[in-house]
């Protein structure tokens, strides 16, 4: 299971990318609102320069042909862009024609296994099912996860499915039992992921041990 970032915050993206593990970034208008920033063309950009691997940013417009012409100007801003398109009757248009130009695509607010059978179907390289909101509202989010891959892997649908709106580090870890190409998190679960009390112990206790032992 691949790593990606869910952020805006250009220096968390920066440190993530030194850490060695981070191989894309998502992103929306939301998070580049969150972080203060007004010019949502340059972050993307900017995020496009740190990270090689994939960058989605999302369509900020309705309509079919709105959409797809928002989403063709997107995917001329770096080649790693990947074009975030919502899961609607409309956004299923939008990926086939895109899928047709060979503009990536990313099925965002996937909630239900229809909805991403037909993203694939339509074309999109990957899908995004939001396990968080979905756990919000009584429903398993992570079993959608499972049930997209499991279904994808028994058709051989070459979309990749990125477990989304993930909250904590156990929504990672089931992430990856459940199969999931790719898990993308806030830098904060990021961090709590490789976090664990008896290491910072053990660390500690061996640091500790070298002052009793090392040369003085």
């Amino acid at each position: 299971m691949r790593i990606f970032l869910d952020t805006a915050n250009i220096d968390q993206i920066r440190q993530g990318a030194k850490l060695g593990v981070v191989s894309g970034v998502t992103t929306n208008p939301s998070l580049v609102s969150k972080e203060g920033l007004a010019d949502y063309t340059a972050v993307v950009k900017e995020i496009c320069s740190i990270v090689p691997g994939p960058v989605s940013a999302e369509v900020v417009v309705e309509g079919v042909q709105a959409m797809i012409e928002q989403a063709r100007e997107i995917a001329t801003w770096a080649p790693n862009v990947v074009v975030k398109i919502p899961a609607t009757a409309d956004g299923l248009e939008v990926i086939s024609v895109l899928a047709k130009e060979d503009i990536k695509v990313n099925m965002t607010l996937c909630f239900s296994l229809n909805q991403a059978i037909l993203g694939a179907l339509a074309g999109a390289t990957y899908v995004s099912p939001f396990v968080g909101r979905l756990d919000d509202i009584g429903h398993d989010g992570m079993e959608l996860v499972k049930d997209i891959v499991d279904v994808f892997k028994h058709y051989q649908l070459s979309t990749e499915v990125i477990a989304a709106s993930i909250r904590h580090p156990e929504h990672c870890v089931a992430a990856a039992k459940a199969g999931a190409h790719i898990a993308t998190v806030p830098y904060k679960v990021l961090m709590q992921m490789m976090h664990h009390p008896l290491t910072d112990i053990g660390v500690t206790r061996f640091l500790t041990d070298w002052q009793r032992v090392s040369p003085q």
